[in-house]
């Protein structure tokens, strides 16, 4: 009884040994070095580039109260100088945050402004008090009385991001 067991035992390993799919690598390590050499750097969960929606699309979706699963792209305008955990993009009613889910990964703290961005997560239509926009803005290093001269909440369009390509045109 013993014998049949561990025979049974090395046959269930041997069988869960075998090499991976030599195409699929292959065929990931193709896209890879196509996204690389169009520019892209990708963070958080891997995302692909196409079918992405003009930001301006975005603002017709989203009705407050409401969470859209979107995958949207649009032009870096600012980034968190403090750490890299927020980036706003340019969008048609003004700037559109956008924050990383979970706060599990980052984008770098400067040089990003003017990038196109290809987000995929989640857009909800939601009021952010002055508390909220105040530390924003002192993260992006605005000055005391640019910090001061918040005083009202702010309605807009927030996008919790899972996974960002940006694509360099610099």
């Amino acid at each position: 009884m013993k014998k049949l067991f561990f025979i049974a035992l090395a046959g269930t390993m041997a069988f869960a040994c075998q090499p991976k799919n030599q195409e699929t690598e292959a065929q990931t390590e193709e896209v890879a070095v196509a996204e690389a050499s169009a520019g892209l750097s990708f963070y958080g969960e891997e995302i692909t580039t196409d079918n992405a929606a003009e930001l301006a699309s975005l603002m017709d979706q989203v009705n407050p109260g409401d969470t859209v699963a979107v995958k949207v792209k649009g032009t870096i305008n600012a980034t968190c100088a403090m750490k890299g955990c927020w980036m706003n993009l340019d969008g048609p009613e003004g700037d559109v945050r956008v924050t990383f889910k979970d706060y599990g990964f980052f984008v770098p703290k400067e040089g990003m402004e003017g990038n196109e961005a290809i987000i995929e997560g989640i857009a909800v239509k939601s009021v952010t008090d002055v508390e909220t926009l105040r530390h924003y803005a002192k993260d992006a290093g605005k000055s005391e009385e640019e910090i001061a001269a918040i005083t009202e909440p702010q309605e807009g369009i927030a996008i919790i991001a899972n996974g960002v390509a940006i694509r360099s045109v610099k």
